[in-house]
């Protein structure tokens, strides 16, 4: 057969008759994996719609269901932002990575560094410039977490707490001009309103945040949200959904929280000076105003002259000195002159509830709640084998205050403040905010391996706010 007759047979089909001249279309394997994407998101949709219209699985499990299948093909967006947290006690740098969901786009948390140093910006009001070397090493932290690439796509802020609340407000602004000073040479982005002093409305809004969204409590109804109580150095703040018209009636702590499927009308308080070290300042300083040298009821007769900074002001702390009555309660009877000396629990209590009551009122819908505590409230409980550090778990109000006398009845040179400290908490929890002895309490550093701390929050409206 000739190369002619070849070419002509080849150009025939299998009836003899001559074949179309096309060119065969190739298509590219870029086609074919956003063909494919698009068959399997497509099917997924169907798979999820159906699902949800039987109401088998919720409707934010859908979302992170094709969320997560969007994830693997590598079809998200990353973002970023960087919060550091200027407390009373300390500072702590979060730096965020969010990516944006396939399906409505809102963020979802991917990882976050946590960074902690001591002591708070507020303890350097004399000499700034200090303060300021502590923010940036905390920042140069933040730096190897967040690729280079994205820094000036990265906002940064920084929101002071209580510390800077109690300060003078010329040292104050000192402190937070000289590290907006700062932030002008770093490359991340910033504005006029990146350095600032929080409001602590602000700051209870955004710890509620954080918990009910890794709780991923945030989609449908807000009744299914849980409470947020955050204690922190120098104020308290007690945060829900506000459901009853008791609540909502009272227009000065009702706010709107944002949040991935709308905003929430939330009940928010904050109460300045009911922070863990602020009154554990008030009580030891009791009748001794402008005094360093003190001595405390709340304190063991074994303690003289130990040291406790609040404020920027150091204070000597002892125990009192003499003529120690009997003790009325009934798991301590030591008297004076025994070898094992304690603090009158009842004595104690009752000054520290005076503080209290004098500051807070109980919200009325808060004990319809279910309850996350954290901060102080975690960081004592596990100091004294209440619940485990590495998993959290809950307890009932009653427990701290079972704690707290066992503390007030043992010498404990170790820890001088947690007689006091203890009872605080118990008597915040039960007569501050209207707790029962039996209310359950759930205390947790972490959700999901994820920080509960306001920074998630601030991070999250900054982002979408």
């Amino acid at each position: 057969m000739t190369n002619n007759e070849l070419r002509r047979r080849k150009h025939k089909d299998q009836n003899g008759r001559p074949a179309p001249n096309k060119k065969r279309k190739e298509i590219k394997p870029s086609t074919l994996h956003r063909s494919f994407f698009c068959l399997l998101i497509s099917g997924t949709i169907l798979t999820l719609f159906i699902l949800l219209y039987i109401d088998n699985i919720p409707w934010h499990l859908g979302h992170k269901a094709v969320d997560n299948i969007a994830k693997k093909l590598g079809y998200h967006k990353p973002v970023h932002a960087v919060v550091i947290d200027a407390g009373s006690t300390g500072s702590r740098v979060l730096a965020f990575t969010f990516h944006e969901s396939y399906l409505g786009g809102h963020l979802v948390l991917d990882k976050e560094l946590f960074e902690y140093t001591k002591p708070g910006l507020s303890s350097f009001a004399d000499n700034p410039k200090k303060g300021v070397a502590t923010i940036a090493n905390l920042l140069e932290k933040a730096k190897k977490e967040i690729p280079k690439e994205y820094w000036n796509k990265t906002p940064l802020i920084l929101k002071a707490t209580a510390g800077l609340r109690l300060l003078p407000q010329e040292k104050a602004e000192n402190l937070l001009n000289s590290v907006r000073e700062f932030f002008k040479e770093t490359p991340f982005l910033t504005n006029e309103e990146s350095v600032e002093i929080m409001d602590g409305t602000d700051e209870g809004i955004f710890s509620w945040f954080t918990v009910n969204f890794l709780l991923e409590r945030l989609y449908g109804n807000p009744s299914k949200t849980v409470a947020a109580l955050d204690l922190g150095g120098g104020s308290t703040q007690v945060t829900f959904s506000a459901l009853t018209p008791a609540s909502l009636s009272q227009k000065q702590y009702i706010h709107q929280a944002v949040a991935p499927s709308g905003y929430i009308p939330v009940y928010t308080h904050s109460y300045l000076g009911l922070g863990l070290m602020a009154a554990r300042k008030e009580v030891i300083t009791l009748n001794q105003e402008n005094e360093v040298n003190v001595t405390s009821d709340c304190i063991n007769h074994i303690i003289k002259g130990r040291k406790f900074h609040f404020g920027g002001t150091d204070y000597y702390v002892s125990g009192p000195r003499e003529n120690y009555p009997v003790s009325k309660s009934k798991e301590t009877t030591y008297r004076v002159g025994q070898e094992t000396p304690v603090v009158d629990f009842d004595t104690c209590s009752k000054i520290i509830t005076d503080y209290v009551v004098e500051k807070a009122t109980p919200p009325d819908e808060l004990p319809t709640k279910i309850i996350f505590a954290f901060s102080y409230y975690f960081d004592r409980a596990t100091e004294v084998g209440l619940i485990e550090e590495s998993t959290g778990g809950y307890i009932d109000v009653n427990a701290f205050k079972t704690a707290a006398k066992k503390s007030c009845a043992e010498p404990n040179a170790d820890q001088p403040f947690m007689c006091l400290d203890l009872t605080f908490i118990s008597v915040l929890l039960e007569k501050g905010f209207g707790l029962r002895e039996d209310a359950k309490i759930f205390l947790y550093k972490k959700i999901d391996g994820h920080e509960i701390s306001w920074a998630l929050g601030a991070a999250y409206n900054l982002l979408r706010g």
